[in-house]
């Protein structure tokens, strides 16, 4: 497993990712997913295999001391393989390069395998956001210092 700089002609792949990783509603829309890429500070990774793409991170320099992390996918059958890690682990270096002290996310209430990686990778839980996907699922607000 290679992890190394997005490039535009990753962006399928990830798209097609994405709509595994997540169900329809919350996984973007490919609009959406451009959209990130516009945005100033956004910087991303791919982790490949032989196969192919087998994850991505998207993450945004926000003002200058925080990060976001916009998404962290992983292909299923990949997973609990350090893919996640490595991938986050490189954003967070950058981020830090870029003089971020703190990184912030939000996670599903109800995903417990993402919010223990979180957890595992040193994020707190800072609180609950009613209703933040689909206007219906709760999302935990989480953030980690560099």
């Amino acid at each position: 497993m290679r992890v190394r700089e997005f490039e535009a002609s990753d962006f399928e792949a990830a798209y097609r990712l994405d709509q595994t990783c997540y169900p329809p509603g919350i996984a973007y829309s490919r609009f959406a997913l451009r959209e990130f890429f516009r945005l100033p500070g956004v910087c991303a990774w791919v982790a490949e295999e032989e196969g192919g793409l087998v994850g991505f991170v998207i993450v945004r320099r926000i003002g200058s001391d925080r990060g976001h992390v916009i998404t962290l996918d992983v292909r299923q059958d990949r997973r609990r393989q350090g893919i996640g890690r490595a991938l986050l682990q490189t954003a967070e270096r950058w981020l830090a390069q870029q003089g971020a002290r703190r990184v912030r996310l939000e996670t599903a209430v109800e995903n417990q395998a993402a919010v223990t990686f979180w957890q595992r990778m040193g994020y707190e839980t800072l609180g609950v956001l009613p209703g933040y996907y689909l206007d219906r699922l709760d999302a935990y607000r989480m953030e980690k210092r560099l």
